[in-house]
């Protein structure tokens, strides 16, 4: 937690998360009051190896995050939200399988 302008901030990092729900994160991330302080690609093969951009081809690259929020109950909806969607996506494809 940070102290800013007289009110407590709260931080939350949330790593590899899933490029192809990225923009519907970002989207929920904003709707939910909270702020995306850092957004980086980090290779999964070499750890010198960090963009804050999105490279040109994003395989072999993890995404992170750091979010900030004033209330941290906000961040843990935000993350409640996103391992109710990656579940639901993992047990749609468990169901095709079958």
């Amino acid at each position: 937690m940070f102290l800013e302008n007289n009110c407590i901030i709260s931080r939350m990092e949330m790593k590899n998360i899933n490029k192809n729900l990225l923009s519907w994160f970002e989207d929920i991330i904003y709707e939910n009051n909270c702020k995306i302080e850092r957004k980086e690609w980090k290779s999964k093969y070499n750890s010198y190896v960090v963009y804050d951009y999105e490279p040109f081809c994003t395989d072999g690259f993890e995404i992170n995050l750091v979010l900030s929020a004033k209330n941290v109950a906000y961040l843990n909806f935000v993350k409640y939200l996103y391992d109710e969607k990656v579940n639901t996506i993992e047990y749609l494809n468990n169901c095709i399988m079958i």
